[in-house]
């Protein structure tokens, strides 16, 4: 069956006109506010991938291990997914011998799918009082209706 010019045509460009009215970015902020002042938003989502700013933990590092990951479990959730959809992970921490003694807080998230990580120490975060801070990439799968919750 051979299909006319004009409707492969149409057909092609559709979908085109569909996709161009999405956002191509979509931002996800938990604290707006907050965010909107040090210029910067929790998650932004392009495409099936959501890249999830910095979570940061203050205090005694297990404490901070659990504020951190909390927080990108609450955008996580916002976006209808779980630590599993995470593929890549860095982490960085003011005191890393201190992290690796704790870094079983860390695995109680992950259930044993763990993404692909980087931990490095830093002299210094955001605030003095930081010790920790955890950026992730997630994956959305095609099926999951992940759409934010402003």
């Amino acid at each position: 069956m051979k299909i006319p010019h004009k409707l492969l045509l149409i057909s092609l460009i559709l979908p085109m006109i569909a996709v161009a009215d999405e956002p191509w970015k979509q931002p996800y902020q938990f604290a707006p506010k907050i965010e909107q002042d040090l210029g910067f938003a929790r998650a932004v989502r392009v495409g099936d991938t959501l890249y999830i700013s910095g979570s940061v933990g203050a205090g005694e590092m297990p404490a901070a291990i659990k504020q951190s990951y909390d927080r990108i479990g609450k955008t996580l959730e916002a976006h209808h997914l779980g630590f599993e959809h995470i593929v890549k992970e860095t982490l960085y921490t003011t005191d890393l011998e201190t992290f690796n003694k704790h870094r079983e807080l860390r695995k109680q998230y992950y259930k044993g799918d763990y993404p692909a990580s980087t931990w490095v120490e830093v002299r210094r975060l955001n605030a003095p009082d930081l010790v920790i801070e955890v950026e992730a990439i997630a994956i959305i799968p095609k099926n999951a209706s992940a759409s934010a919750s402003q």
